[in-house]
C-alpha cells in the first residue's frame, strides 16, 4: 500500500518545475542550493534540465550543471535535454549543454538522430558528424 504524496510537498515541486519551465534561474538555484536536488524529476521523467533546455533558459540549464544536474538524464520516454533542445531549435541551450558534458547519441531518439531528421547540418558539424 502506498502513501499519498503530501500535499504541500506536491504543491512545491509544481513550483518549482514552473521556475525550470519560465527560465526563473535565480528562484530555481535559491530551491536547488537549499537542498532540492538538481536532477529533481516530475511524473513523465522530466529534469528539472530537460524542462529549462527544453523552453530555451540556456541560463538556467548552466546554472543547474554547475550544481551537479545530469545533462543526459533520460525521461520516462528515452528523451535527452539535448535531444529536445536540437528539437527546439534552441543552439545557445545546445551549447550551454555541450559544455556541461551531454553526449549527442545518447537517448532515443538522440540529438545526432534528431538534427539529422530535421536537416540541421550546422548541429551535425558541431555533434563532430558529418
Amino acid at each position: 500500500m502506498t502513501e499519498a504524496p503530501d500535499p504541500e510537498v506536491v504543491e512545491l515541486a509544481t513550483k518549482i518545475f514552473d521556475l525550470a519551465r519560465r527560465g526563473r534561474t535565480e528562484e530555481l538555484v535559491a530551491y536547488v542550493d537549499a537542498g532540492v536536488p538538481a536532477d529533481l524529476t516530475n511524473d513523465r521523467g522530466d529534469s528539472l534540465v530537460m524542462l529549462a533546455a527544453y523552453h530555451g533558459h540556456a541560463e538556467a540549464v548552466r546554472a543547474l550543471l554547475e550544481r551537479g544536474a545530469d545533462a543526459d538524464r533520460v525521461n520516462d520516454r528515452g528523451q535527452t535535454p539535448l535531444a529536445g533542445a536540437v528539437f527546439k531549435g534552441e543552439t545557445e541551450v545546445i551549447r550551454a549543454l555541450l559544455k556541461g558534458g551531454a553526449n549527442p547519441a545518447a537517448g532515443t531518439p538522440s540529438a545526432v538522430d534528431t538534427a539529422r531528421m530535421f536537416a540541421r547540418t550546422e548541429l551535425l558539424e558541431l555533434f563532430g558528424e558529418d
